[in-house]
């Protein structure tokens, strides 16, 4: 098992990206209420699925599948066939995957593993030496390239992309323990974690276990099945991420990871790395208000005060209102006198009066109308 490529081929490995894009994101409700959490917006004029969509790009993968199902069409609609991730290409590039009816394994999955092995005809097919997959919903700059040459290098079945988060809760993730980069244990969202190394959800298979596992290791999520099923043979090792990373998938979480581009600890627009999305022209912002550590886009008018906070495409701060550690996202309108503290604001809401959040829940505001 594992032995991905000779050391002595000149060729490099044929991989294979897949983004799993087809969470309903039930904890991040009402953000995910008609939408995949992949589309959902971060950082004022991105999406998270662009996170991965990036590095495969900047990581010249030049074949990228992308897996959906709940709520595919706002998803394909940013996606707009691979063009911003230079994915639009006559051979290779982006293909997207939806839940599909026929013989065999087909229709929707019942976790991402499960996405998987929905999917092992079309991967057996392509014959790669390695298969990256990753979530279309966290937040992380990685030069998958380092990924591979890791697993090439220790000749095992899977290959961890694991973060240690000392300070965190980390009951909500994957638990790997490790000896070196052996790993040696993996714990799936434990209520007693043994450890605050966490799988981020990126793993690179060699291409043909990948297949047996997928055979073998039966229905369900990545931690409950999949993972294990290399664990116990000895087929892991972990390749330690030390760069920014952030599972955005709860309220507190996405409100923290944007407090995060306040704070400068992730940089959206890093010149040997720029993100990139879908994007449509906008007229500049109109500034009249006070701004203090705000990140604005484009359309976006502000006329009251916004401390801390990121405001999206064509949303309004009216004078008198104050926002404070707050996301605004597009098209929403802030009216005077309102005072909103820790708060996500739907897009088009209309916010009148006090409204404030807690540091445990941060509040998310979605209705239109007066409050």
């Amino acid at each position: 098992m594992g032995n991905v490529v000779p050391q002595a081929m000149a060729q490099p490995p044929r991989a294979l990206a897949i983004v799993l894009a087809g969470g309903e994101g039930g904890r991040l409700k009402p953000l995910t209420e008609e939408r995949a959490k992949p589309a959902v917006p971060f950082g004022g004029v991105f999406r998270l699925v662009d996170f991965a969509l990036t590095n495969c790009l900047h990581s010249d993968l030049r074949d990228v599948w992308v897996v959906e199902q709940y709520e595919p069409h706002g998803l394909n609609d940013h996606l707009a066939n691979g063009r911003p991730w230079d994915l639009d290409r006559t051979e290779g590039g982006l293909t997207v995957l939806p839940p599909w009816q026929g013989a065999g394994d087909d229709g929707f999955a019942k976790g991402n593993a499960d996405a998987l092995k929905r999917q092992a005809k079309l991967i057996a097919q392509f014959a790669p030496d390695v298969v990256l997959t990753m979530s279309a919903d966290h937040v992380l700059r990685l030069d998958l390239r380092d990924v591979v040459a890791f697993h090439v290098q220790h000749g095992k079945g899977l290959t961890i992309v694991t973060k240690e988060l000392p300070d965190e809760d980390v009951s909500r993730y994957g638990i790997v323990q490790t000896s070196g980069e052996k790993v040696t244990g993996f714990d799936y969202k434990p209520e007693r974690p043994r450890g605050h190394t966490v799988a981020t959800e990126v793993f690179a298979y060699s291409g043909p276990d990948l297949l047996k596992a997928l055979k073998e290791a039966g229905e369900g999520d990545y931690g409950q099945t999949l993972v294990p099923w290399f664990v116990e043979k000895d087929e892991a090792r972990a390749f330690r991420h030390t760069g920014y990373w952030r599972d955005v998938g709860t309220l507190e979480s996405y409100l923290q990871g944007h407090l995060d581009l306040i704070d400068e600890a992730f940089e959206l627009d890093s010149p040997d790395w720029p993100l990139r999305t879908r994007s449509f022209a906008r007229e500049p912002a109109r500034i009249s208000g006070t701004l203090r550590q705000a990140l604005v886009s484009p359309g976006a008018k502000i006329e009251g005060t916004v401390t801390r906070s990121v405001v999206g495409h064509g949303a309004t701060v009216e004078a008198g209102a104050e926002v404070e550690e707050c996301v605004i996202l597009d098209g929403a309108l802030v009216q005077k006198g309102a005072r909103l503290t820790r708060c996500i604001v739907m897009e088009g809401a209309r916010v009148v009066g006090s409204h404030e959040g807690t540091l445990a829940e941060p509040k998310t505001i979605e209705a239109s109308g007066p409050q």
